[in-house]
């Protein structure tokens, strides 16, 4: 069933009020929260490559606030074990049996910190949850329950003692973004104690209203010109010169997910070929791997898609239902 303009407009306004909630705490970054909200509403995740001390944990903290939720922290580091994430069952002496007792992985918001740091081993246990939303442990699953979102983040510059994330989690993430630094107004904003705490942040929305939004995003109507558009956009990447591997269906599936969540953010009830444009280098990117030689002539994978959005021609009429 296809979501109606009312819906879509209440749907536009409550987006609004989170983007607008959260900035209070993360000042000067408007574009990546509403992209962070655009893939906790296509219930995806999000890779976040960044510095230290740009505002990770409070973008996590202010979003869970928002949205009446829980968060944790999860500092990836090379002795971290899989049990140190999802949890482990203990066995009870009183009762005679094996309890769970659930890791840090059960909250509305995690963040996954350095993720690069930990083990393969250790970071494929995020695998299960980011795209089941559930947990296997001694052969019992556990639901982490809706809404769920997964804040990984690396630090591009320093990379002494990480293991690269292999390419079958990188394609798990809906998007990859990065907050930076503030601009300056932002910045005198900051010092002069303007942003405010996450903990005094109001909430906007519960989390039975979030999944309901999630639901209704996933009613967006997306027309079969757009959706070819998409197919052609994905195959481009694939023939592209400088990609050694090219967007995966997964990768088709994450834009489309995510063009109706960006198209119910404006209040519509369709996608346009400008949603998909819009979201394409953040969904795509890190999901290309470039030949050598390209890397090494300073070619990046945003500019790849970059340049296949300009050489691949969008439908010229769009039809709304």
């Amino acid at each position: 069933m296809t979501i109606t303009q009312e819906q879509a407009t209440w749907f536009a306004q409550t987006f609004g009020q989170l983007a607008d909630n959260i900035e209070r705490s993360v000042l000067g970054k408007r574009h990546v929260v509403e992209l962070v909200l655009t893939a906790l509403l296509s219930e995806g995740h999000v890779l976040l490559e960044d510095v230290p001390g740009t505002g990770k944990t409070s973008l996590a903290r202010a979003v869970a606030q928002s949205v009446q939720g829980t968060t944790s922290r999860i500092q990836f580091t090379p002795d971290l074990l899989p049990g140190d994430i999802t949890g482990i069952t203990v066995y009870d002496q009183k009762t005679g049996r094996f309890d769970f007792h659930a890791g840090p992985v059960f909250a509305t918001v995690v963040l996954a910190d350095e993720i690069n740091r930990a083990s393969p081993k250790t970071q494929s246990a995020l695998l299960e949850v980011m795209e089941e939303r559930q947990v296997t442990v001694d052969g019992t699953a556990h639901d982490v329950g809706r809404p769920f979102l997964v804040l990984a983040t690396q630090n591009p510059v320093e990379q002494a003692g990480t293991y690269r994330l292999p390419e079958a989690q990188l394609d798990r993430f809906l998007l990859r973004t990065s907050l930076g630094y503030p601009d300056q107004a932002a910045t005198v904003q900051i010092l002069d104690g303007a942003a405010v705490a996450t903990a005094d942040l109001p909430v906007v929305v519960t989390p039975a209203a979030l999944t309901g939004m999630a639901d209704l995003a996933a009613d967006v109507y997306v027309d079969a010109r757009v959706l070819d558009y998409i197919a052609r956009v994905v195959d481009a990447t694939r023939s592209a010169d400088e990609v050694r591997l090219g967007v995966s269906i997964r990768g088709a599936l994450a834009l489309t997910r995510a063009s109706r969540a960006a198209a119910a953010s404006q209040g519509r009830t369709y996608v346009t070929p400008d949603d998909v444009k819009r979201l394409a280098v953040a969904v795509l990117a890190h999901r290309l791997l470039l030949h050598p030689e390209a890397e090494f002539d300073g070619v990046t994978a945003e500019s790849v898609v970059g340049q296949v959005l300009l050489d691949v021609p969008p439908p010229t009429r769009h039809h709304s239902s």
